[in-house]
């Protein structure tokens, strides 16, 4: 009987604060030319890390062709997982964002780009990802704790 592990992609941790610092750009483009377009872009770029990794994802791919290249190579790599959930909130975030800009509900747009924004600068700032940060939260509650006694 054989047992394998799965081997949990990993990411360049520069280049998930690279693709927030990007995404910081567009969100902010999209609440200061108060259109929705940058934000249906951002989505898309969302919706593809979601679906593929974030290491697939355009910014990821810009970061490993033209960036990294000229960094070298990371101290440490980090799990995919994490970076991947934060992009599924970032997904909702920006769906419901176009919802309110396309339905007439500006201050919903606003308000849900608004949050995504703050998210995206915090990690690009200082490497702190909320997203992912509730996905451990979320791990922690959802894995049980085994029962240790003592003699």
């Amino acid at each position: 009987m054989s047992t394998k592990t799965a081997v949990q992609p990993q990411v360049d941790p520069r280049g998930l604060r690279f693709a927030a610092a990007l995404t910081t750009v567009v969100l902010a483009l999209t609440l200061v030319l108060n259109n929705p377009w940058p934000l249906a872009v951002q989505a898309v770029v969302f919706a593809i890390s979601v679906a593929f990794g974030v290491q697939a994802s355009p910014y990821g791919l810009l970061f490993k062709q033209v960036v990294r290249p000229r960094l070298g190579a990371p101290k440490e790599l980090e799990d995919a997982a994490p970076p991947r959930f934060a992009q599924l909130v970032g997904l909702v975030f920006a769906v419901v964002g176009l919802i309110g800009y396309l339905t007439g509900a500006e201050l919903l747009g606003v308000v849900a780009t608004g949050f995504a924004l703050v998210a995206a600068f915090v990690n690009a700032a200082v490497g702190l990802c909320l997203g992912c940060e509730a996905y451990l939260l979320i791990h922690r509650i959802r894995t049980p704790r085994t029962a240790t006694t003592t003699t």
